[in-house]
């Protein structure tokens, strides 16, 4: 009879050791999603210029990156996600302090439409990452190699509005990362893998 309440005990302790290894993944990859609506938002009602989103899309790739690193290992640790946090609260700062500055931009420009068409594809895509997070049907290690393939689309969309200026084949560059991206992340939600 112990004997099945001690497995019984550590069958519960190994679930509880795979949900919290999730649920830091699953939030940082919720405050992306709020990071970039923000940048939209701002896009949209003409609070940031297509260069400043570019600016901040250069700080999110340097997030993504960071969320990888620290989920390659499959595992999250506490200070692991205090420097993400960190990375993140700068973000925000930044993405306020952009929104309110003197600095404005031009919603209805074909540049700015395409960053938003383009930020809006991050959020989607970033969505569906925090998804297979929450649910389990993307381990750790996965949402790792995901934020690192949403770090190369986000880079690229910072190079190509760094000028003030997304032209439309630097979008069809974008897009075809996105594509590709979005490639990944059904595979990686389908492959079988669970957390925990």
């Amino acid at each position: 009879m112990n004997r099945h309440l001690l497995a019984a005990a550590a069958a519960l302790a190994l679930l509880a050791n795979a949900a919290q290894a999730q649920a830091p993944a699953a939030s940082a990859v919720q405050r992306n999603v709020n990071q970039q609506t923000r940048i939209e938002q701002g896009l949209q009602s003409g609070a940031l210029s297509t260069k400043e989103a570019a600016k901040l899309e250069r700080e999110q790739a340097a997030v993504s990156r960071a969320e990888a690193r620290t989920a390659k290992d499959g595992t999250v640790t506490a200070a692991e996600q205090a420097r993400v946090n960190a990375l993140q609260n700068k973000a925000s700062a930044d993405i306020a302090a952009a929104k309110h500055n003197a600095v404005t931009g031009n919603p209805e420009s074909k540049s700015s439409q395409r960053m938003q068409a383009d930020v809006q594809r991050d959020i989607n895509q970033q969505k569906r990452i925090q998804a297979g997070a929450a649910d389990g049907s993307l381990t750790t290690r996965e949402v790792g190699k995901l934020e690192r393939g949403q770090s190369r689309a986000e880079r690229r969309q910072a190079r190509a509005g760094a000028d003030g200026h997304v032209g439309a084949h630097e979008q069809e560059k974008i897009q075809r990362t996105e594509n590709a991206q979005s490639r990944k992340i059904h595979r990686q939600r389908h492959d079988g893998q669970k957390a925990g």
